[in-house]
């Protein structure tokens, strides 16, 4: 429960990186919430069933229900987050600054994630017929696109420290650790990127994104 006697709950899938930005933002405000798992694959993929397409319209996670209200889209979700318990904070306290960690989640949240999620993935393997190394090099494009961005607005953007914006872990962070652990699993090449590879072993020795992590859910395969 929260501080406000209203559950919060967490409609997410252990492998989405959506889903998984929700989870380390929950962690970091130290929020109780219960999870329930939404299997992206199984049984033609349970986020396209009528029950959870209630929840969300578009058949994606994560969806946080918190007491009557519904909230969808990882970005969205933060925010909301951030504003009804807004410590620890998730954002600085200048506008200039919000709107530089507001950049680089908005940065792989919009120009990065999208074009390499499930939905995409498959429809490439079966529109265009895209074998796995297709796939990886489709995948590595954008990777390479908004890492080599990303990379330039942490060095020398904003206060030195070991997180995107500063020495405290925020809103930045939740969207970058999830989408390296994409970049990953797909074998892009992080070589270039030292300033993200450096903030990203920093958030992981963090509690907050060690019980986020995918392999550490409960619907974990």
């Amino acid at each position: 429960m929260t501080e406000n006697g209203q559950s919060l709950t967490l409609y997410d899938y252990w492998r989405s990186s959506s889903a998984y930005r929700v989870r380390i933002a929950l962690n970091l405000k130290g929020l109780d919430y219960r999870q329930q798992p939404v299997h992206l694959v199984r049984n033609g993929g349970e986020q396209n069933s009528e029950e959870y397409r209630r929840l969300n319209p578009l058949g994606l996670v994560p969806a946080l229900v918190h007491g009557d209200e519904i909230v969808t889209e990882s970005l969205a979700i933060c925010e909301y987050l951030e504003e009804l318990f807004p410590e620890p904070a998730l954002l600085p306290e200048s506008p200039v600054d919000r709107a530089h960690v507001r950049r680089m989640a908005l940065g792989i949240a919009c120009s990065v994630q999208p074009m390499n999620n499930l939905a995409v993935l498959n429809y490439i393997k079966t529109k265009f017929h895209a074998d796995e190394a297709a796939v990886k090099a489709w995948y590595s494009q954008w990777i390479k696109r908004g890492f080599s961005a990303m990379e330039q607005w942490l060095d020398p953007q904003g206060p030195a420290g070991s997180f995107c914006y500063g020495d405290t872990p925020g809103l930045a962070d939740c969207f970058l650790v999830p989408q390296v652990y994409n970049a990953e699993r797909f074998e892009c090449d992080l070589g270039p990127y030292p300033r993200i590879r450096e903030i990203t072993a920093h958030c992981r020795a963090h509690e907050a994104f060690i019980q986020a992590a995918p392999e550490n859910q409960p619907d974990a395969a």
